[in-house]
């Protein structure tokens, strides 16, 4: 008698920033791409270089790629366009109009995991708030906000970094009155950790290590670019802008899609044979043009598949017999591609729940989760869960940035005798798809819908702005005032205004200061827009577009689903 095949488990980490950098200025907004470097993406890499037996799929944006680039030339040459590291660098330049602005800048941390952790760091936020409450005096100085500047950064280096390299362990053990020297040294480190971050993902790629996958350029949502009345296929009463459509959106959608398969085998040697689609948000036209783009494989949400299951008006099956395996959507042409869904719940608890567990209690249940799906699977033709989640912003609300639950569940699960992880496109070599999926209801991952990026006011007004835009870019281009690089430079800026993050963070439940960072940066990068096309930006630029006054879980940077099976999902 045959042993029984193991269960095909895919880890899928997203790894995603938008366009921080000014195109007028070259100046950096806000850090979180170096940040995310030095923490995220690196340890990430670190846990798949020290487990042989372990695999995955990471999606890298091709914004974030330029931006890590871009980075990697600043600390090649000291000369950064970024307001942080710029302190970090020379405290003593820093204006004093701008002391009080950056210290505060450099609390901006999980203030649990990342700022009480370490006894120095909270004593100078201590000390800072101290200041705060009787007037600030003495703590605006270059000395506070150097030790400030160091333990911010030290506190966001990676924890396989923090626990291996001598210059930041010597930094940690020194805790205060940090010199020039001590300060270049860690700019050494963040330098060589930065550049060298491309590289690894690279050669994990090589050693059949990982997967890499890309995303439309800037991260789009490509079915809005294609159809703002998608909407309304999860969502039949969304409100939607006054513009009855996104202008020439198919054509942009094919430019997003084109750039980020260039961006990907320029940079890794190979086209991409999967596509995660911008917040796995699809729709029957966005699939159509990753098929017809040569795609093998996409990835969405399993409450979009129970949504379009369920539109047919059957009852459905059991979850088990629907979700775990990947489903060929195609038009009448005959192209498809190979969708596979993420199960909310097993990749929600990572994300959302985990982080307070002990890693040992953590791994334990989510390995004893994926046996259950084993055995409710055991008698289906080649099973296959998809987890796929944020590959960054999850880590900052777990003790160490996560290194003792993913060391433990990449052990856990790459020795495990009934699982095996493995990629999409692995599977996809073992298994041809048997079903099809003929009706598809548009959605996302965030709640199966499209209602994160369309339909709140704010949300609308965004797009109705980013419209006269596009309607002025058309013009322009129709007149022959853009031609050659002119025309090549306002179509890349172009795309940095498409990115999908701006309508993500219009909204009242998000953080009053993350929107209005995101407002703000928003209708910066219009006016840079109007800037490049030559003209002026219309006064409408200048208007606040909408103001948070919420506090959701994780500060907003990532959206729970709501439980599968207990609350109506699926039944």
């Amino acid at each position: 008698m045959s042993e029984p095949r193991p269960l095909d488990v895919v880890l899928c980490w997203h790894m995603h920033q938008p366009q921080y950098r000014r195109a007028s200025s070259g100046e950096f907004q806000l850090p979180w791409t170096y940040l995310h470097a030095i923490k995220d993406y690196a340890d990430m890499a670190w846990h798949l270089e020290q487990n042989g037996d372990a695999r995955a799929v990471v999606n890298l944006t091709p914004v974030l790629l330029d931006q890590i680039e871009d980075y990697a030339g600043q600390f090649a040459r000291r000369a950064f366009r970024d307001p942080l590291l710029r302190a970090l660098a020379d405290p003593e330049s820093v204006p004093s109009d701008d002391l009080a602005r950056l210290i505060e800048a450099c609390f901006r941390a999980n203030a649990e995991r990342m700022i009480r952790r370490h006894a120095p760091y909270q004593r100078l936020r201590d000390a800072y708030d101290s200041a705060r409450t009787g007037g600030f005096h003495g703590y605006l100085s270059t000395r506070f906000l150097t030790d400030v500047c160091v333990w911010y950064h030290l506190a966001w280096l990676g924890e396989s970094i923090a626990r291996e390299d001598a210059r930041a362990i010597r930094l940690r053990e020194k805790a205060t009155d940090f010199d020039e020297t001590d300060r270049s040294d860690l700019i050494d480190l963040m330098g060589e950790v930065v550049r060298g971050i491309i590289g690894r993902y690279r050669a994990l790629a090589a050693n059949g290590r990982v997967e890499l996958s890309t995303s439309p350029y800037t991260h789009p949502i490509l079915p809005l670019l294609i159809d703002f009345i998608v909407a309304r296929e999860s969502q039949p009463d969304a409100s939607l802008p006054h513009a009855p459509e996104y202008p020439g959106g198919v054509a942009r959608a094919q430019a997003h899609v084109r750039a980020a398969i260039a961006s990907h085998a320029g940079r890794f040697g190979k086209r991409p044979a999967g596509c995660w689609p911008s917040e796995g948000a699809i729709s029957k036209a966005s699939l159509s043009l990753l098929a017809s783009s040569g795609f093998a494989w996409g990835a969405s949400c399993e409450t979009v598949l129970v949504r379009s299951l369920g539109a047919a008006g059957a009852d459905l099956p059991p979850r088990e017999a629907i979700l775990y395996k990947p489903y060929v959507v195609g038009d009448a042409s005959g192209r498809g591609i190979a969708m596979f869904f993420r199960d909310v719940r097993l990749s929600d608890l990572i994300g959302f729940r985990y982080a307070d567990w002990h890693a040992d209690d953590a791994i334990a249940n989510f390995v004893g989760e994926l046996e259950g799906i084993a055995r409710s699977t055991a008698e289906h033709d080649a099973p296959i869960v998809s987890i796929i989640l944020d590959g960054e912003n999850a880590w900052e609300h777990y003790p160490e940035n996560g290194f003792y639950f993913l060391s433990g569940l990449y052990r856990a699960l790459s020795s495990h005798a009934s699982l095996r992880l493995t990629t999409f496109s692995e599977h996809l070599v073992r298994n041809a798809p048997a079903s099809r999926l003929d009706t598809l209801v548009a959605g996302s991952w965030v709640y199966g819908t499209l209602s994160t990026w369309i339909g709140e006011p704010a949300k609308n007004r965004a797009w109705d702005l980013l419209v006269a835009a596009k309607t002025d870019f058309d013009g322009a281009v129709a007149a022959g005032s853009l031609t050659g690089e002119r025309l090549a430079l306002v179509e890349a800026q172009l795309k940095v205004c498409e990115g999908s993050d701006w309508f993500w963070w219009f909204g009242d439940e998000n953080p009053a200061r993350t929107v209005s960072d995101y407002d703000r940066l928003f209708r910066d990068h219009i006016a840079d827009l109007y800037r490049l096309m030559g003209v002026e930006a219309p006064a409408s630029v200048g208007a606040v577009i909408g103001v948070g006054v919420g506090s959701p879980e994780h500060g907003g940077s990532m959206r729970a689903n709501p439980a599968t099976s207990s609350d109506g999902i699926h039944p």
